[in-house]
């Protein structure tokens, strides 16, 4: 009975011993984070983003493919008759613009979170192999990721796109092939960098496979620049979709997504400035706003950049 009290007491103090080890990295985390006032505003403006998304239908005043053949290019106006009117005006066929660009948050999100999720996915796996593996395997994966880094993104994701069909799904697939190759580059030098350290090599003399090895031994410790690019990638994701709804290849009418509301209000530049001014904002805003983050998940994750 003392056996089984003092084992219970030693594994409730190592699980307190943990708890508290990850607090403190947390709260490392979020000093080195929150050093970067510019990555904290973006965090914030973010997060804001992410709440107008979830509460679309609820906070949007109208629906986004209403039309109201009345009021076709109304400019912005706050009040009309005592009540709130078009607060950011409509477009050429009467949509309101503030509810198309609420609803229009929920495609960026969806887009970068899809986008991200599949080039990571996929570029961390093979960076894996190609850095456990190393010879022929790495030299043919690294040249089938150079071939890919010698064409220009969005052409190449317009080639792609081609080739799939026009849609928000097939611009998702092309672009994550697109980024992939960036995560298989970073996995792949972190592993270099890892492989030959003394932890990894006591797991392999203990036995341990090249499958735990690499997803138990390794991964944990090359997501911190992993993490940052992903980040960054986001932001990328956001841009060349709404590039390629600006070209008729992304998202297809009506769908409220920024780029494609962009390229509708292509002729009506001169004489329907918020139109194009609106859904310009809301990509430079989100877009800036990812990249501050990612500059302070950076300073926060890179032990190089830490401050004393």
């Amino acid at each position: 009975m003392t056996e089984q009290t003092a084992s219970t007491g030693a594994e409730t103090s190592a699980r307190e011993a943990k708890a508290q080890t990850r607090r403190r990295m947390l709260a490392e985390f979020w000093f080195y984070f929150s050093e970067n006032k510019g990555a904290v505003i973006g965090l914030w403006v973010f997060l804001a983003l992410v709440v107008i998304a979830l509460l679309a239908p609820v906070i949007a005043p109208h629906e986004p493919n209403q039309q109201y053949r009345d009021a076709l290019l109304v400019p912005p106006v706050w009040q009309e008759g005592g009540q709130w009117a078009y607060i950011l005006g409509t477009d050429a066929v009467g949509r309101d613009m503030l509810s198309r660009l609420i609803y229009g948050a929920q495609f960026s999100l969806f887009i970068g979170v899809i986008v991200v999720s599949l080039a990571m996915a996929g570029g961390v796996s093979v960076g894996l192999i190609s850095g456990y593996m190393r010879g022929a395997v790495d030299t043919a994966i690294m040249r089938v990721m150079d071939i890919v880094l010698a064409f220009p993104s969005l052409l190449l994701a317009l080639v792609l796109v081609a080739i799939l069909g026009p849609g928000l799904l097939n611009a998702m697939i092309a672009i994550a092939i697109v980024l992939q190759p960036h995560f298989v580059r970073l996995t792949r030098s972190s592993v270099f960098n890892e492989i030959n350290r003394e932890y990894v090599i006591s797991a392999r003399v203990a036995g341990a496979s090249p499958f735990y090895l690499m997803t138990r031994t390794l991964l944990p410790n090359c997501l911190g620049p992993v993490i940052v690019q992903a980040t960054l990638s986001f932001s990328n994701a956001i841009l060349d979709a709404a590039a390629l709804g600006f070209l008729g290849m992304g998202a297809q009418p009506p769908t409220p997504e920024w780029g494609t509301m962009l390229a509708d209000a292509r002729e009506f530049i001169l004489r329907a400035w918020w139109v194009v001014t609106f859904p310009g904002l809301a990509i430079l805003v989100t877009v800036l706003a990812i990249n501050l983050i990612g500059d302070g998940l950076r300073d926060a994750l890179d032990p190089k950049l830490k401050r004393s």
